[in-house]
């Protein structure tokens, strides 16, 4: 038997991230898997596991065979936004029992390029299959999944679209800080509200930036953490949870699933919300933000717009930056994004994001941070807690 083992990420990358014309998905894959490699400085030939999901017919096998890798061990959990938290989860779980030594989790779309050269559409809809069917000939769109249940948010417990709207506003004074954020110029509150209508009341600026782009993410057994050039860190703890495909089976749209994943992650990291300097969120639309702060317990339920609307969000000022990077609203989102909240949330951990870091009172950079992903319409959640080494 194998003695259960402590795992560290030891390497993260983006691929190229924006506007990217001339890449395939595929390529995107590559680039930010070497990137990752040589992030950590460890050879390809110990990556014994792989995860991946949303390309090909057989992902990960198409994935793995154009890289070049021959896992052992693989992951094709497909739960939308938040499969990377999972998979993350997941392969935690298979280093620690000594089912894999070296975990790549990889993630690539040109999602922005292909709508821009008509290979495809706009994503108004999963399919019309199963549950799904009852729902889809009303036109009841993705996003419009998401404004239903902000409006029931905004009935319930009296948030504002004010509110609603800061979460884009500090999001995108984030990503001024960034320069590799697609989108940099601040934008006020009434910007954002005076923007064209989408899904009543998400406005344009309500929703995510569409883009290319690519993310990768090293997982090793604590044993080979010395030979990295990196240092580690560590995942303490993590959840994940599923609640609803239909809507009508939504016991409550202003609850999601990270109520249920981030008490668990919390819980088996032996951490408090109150402890954690940094938060990388899903944010297709500023509700996911707000209410993913409310259910994993930096504030109570329903207090969430209060919660924004003092600032607390900012790199600058903020008293938990959340989405540092400028997240899906300004930096970039090129479909399931729930890997580049763990590369953000592991650069802030080492010191690495330059004018967007994070820093403690005494200038040292954070020793906690949680990545929680959303996936569908609030239909699945995972979160993962970190520590640095």
């Amino acid at each position: 038997m194998v003695a259960r083992r402590n795992v560290a990420v030891v390497g993260v990358a983006l691929s190229d991230c924006g506007r990217v014309d001339d890449a395939t998905p595929y390529a995107l894959h590559a680039q930010a898997a070497r990137r990752a490699l040589a992030d950590a400085s460890l050879d390809r030939s110990l990556v014994d596991g792989f995860a991946s999901a949303g390309l090909g017919t057989l992902a990960p096998v198409e994935v793995a065979e154009y890289l070049g890798l021959h896992p052992t061990w693989v992951d094709s959990t497909s739960v939308g936004g938040s499969t990377w938290e999972v998979m993350a989860a997941h392969a935690a779980d298979a280093i620690t029992a000594g089912h894999a030594r070296a975990v790549l989790l990889v993630y690539g779309s040109t999602a922005r390029a292909d709508v821009r050269a008509g290979r495809r559409t706009g994503t108004l809809s999963f399919g019309t299959r199963g549950p799904l069917q009852f729902e889809v000939p009303y036109g009841h769109t993705l996003i419009a999944k998401y404004a239903m249940a902000a409006r029931r948010h905004m009935i319930e417990y009296g948030t504002t679209i004010e509110q609603l709207a800061e979460v884009a506003v500090q999001a995108r004074a984030n990503a001024a800080l960034n320069p590799e954020a697609m989108f940099r110029t601040p934008i006020t509150v009434d910007e954002v509200l005076s923007g064209p209508m989408i899904a009543d009341p998400f406005t344009k600026l309500h929703c995510c930036v569409r883009s290319d782009g690519g993310a990768a993410v090293l997982l090793v057994a604590e044993e080979y953490v010395r030979d990295c050039r990196t240092s580690p860190v560590w995942v303490l703890g993590s959840g994940e949870s599923v609640s609803h495909a239909a809507m009508s089976e939504w016991p409550d749209f202003t609850v999601s699933p990270a109520a249920v994943s981030g008490r668990l992650a919390f819980e088996r990291a032996g951490v408090r919300p109150a402890e954690i300097e940094v938060a990388e969120i899903y944010d297709a639309f500023t509700y996911m933000t707000l209410v993913t702060l409310e259910d994993l317990g930096f504030c109570g339920k329903g207090e969430g717009g209060a919660f924004v609307a003092k600032g607390r969000l900012r790199v600058e000022g903020g008293e938990l930056p959340v989405n540092t990077d400028g997240g899906g609203l300004s930096a970039q989102h090129p479909g399931m994004r729930g890997l580049f909240l763990l590369v953000e949330a592991v650069r802030q951990l080492r010191g690495e994001c330059g004018r967007r870091q994070v820093r403690r009172g005494d200038g040292s950079p954070p020793r906690l941070a949680v990545a929680s992903g959303t996936g569908g319409w609030f239909c699945s959640s995972g979160t993962v807690v970190l520590g640095a080494g």
